[in-house]
């Protein structure tokens, strides 16, 4: 079985957040009485940035640890002996370990940053695609095809469907153009509870407030998308009822 990229990169990073400090410390110990331990502290919070700038929060704090425990028995007196006696050795040793959590935390930080601005730019590189598809007049029902399947991955969907005028039986709970989901009169809390996945959910689409068609989904058990994807799936409906304007408006 093939094993997920992440999991691979994450483990590498916890194998080297443990042993890098180890063998840098095992290393400078041939040295040790030429150098103050300052610089050998430096060095190893070197190891530790480069670990925690995987973005993996454990590795990071795996590293600052293993490095302020390394660094005590190798190369503070007495050697060999997870014991310090001088003050600055201390000071050297809780630096070493506050730095490292604290970059660990700039770097988790910086990725989470890095993977939002990614995602933006990929909701930006769909709704600019629907709305060149509608705009170069392409196959309405193919624009519709290609929406469903990006929502349904968007939304964290099990299925996407769109009829077409006015709406079918049932009473689907609804997603509103402000991004709430109601459930018959109650709004549903779709950060605590995710969206309905006994029920489906439907999203109009309008042009100029009039009713061309709408998607009924059906959710998964695990889909909790942010207001942020909702909002994206909102601006795709917009971009159907666009190329959908010919047709006749309905009432709901």
């Amino acid at each position: 079985m093939r094993v997920p990229r992440r999991v691979s990169r994450d483990s590498l990073a916890v194998a080297a957040g443990l042993l890098a400090p180890l063998a840098l410390s095992v290393i400078l110990v041939p040295f040790r009485g030429s150098f103050p331990n300052t610089d050998a502290a430096l060095a190893l919070l070197l190891v530790v940035v480069a670990v925690a700038a995987v973005g993996y929060r454990p590795a990071g704090y795996l590293a600052a640890l293993s490095a302020a425990a390394w660094f005590d028995f190798f190369l503070t007196r007495p050697y060999g002996e997870f014991t310090i006696t001088r003050r600055t050795d201390i000071e050297t040793t809780v630096l070493l370990l506050a730095i490292g959590v604290m970059v660990t935390e700039i770097a988790v930080w910086g990725r989470r940053q890095y993977a939002v601005a990614s995602r933006r730019a990929g909701y930006l590189e769909g709704i600019n695609a629907a709305a060149h598809a509608a705009a170069v007049g392409g196959s309405p029902a193919a624009l519709i095809d290609q929406i469903c399947l990006t929502m349904t991955e968007l939304l964290t969907l099990r299925s996407c469907t769109f009829q077409y005028g006015k709406a079918g039986l049932g009473r689907p709970a609804r997603l509103r153009h402000d991004g709430q989901v109601m459930v018959g009169d109650l709004v549903w809390d779709v950060a605590a509870r995710g969206l309905p996945d006994d029920i489906d959910t439907e999203l109009l689409a309008e042009n100029s407030g009039m009713l061309v068609g709408r998607f009924l989904m059906r959710a998964r058990p695990d889909a909790h998308p942010t207001m942020e994807q909702r909002l994206v799936a909102i601006a795709f409906a917009d971009q159907v009822g666009a190329a959908l304007a010919d047709s006749h408006p309905v009432d709901l």
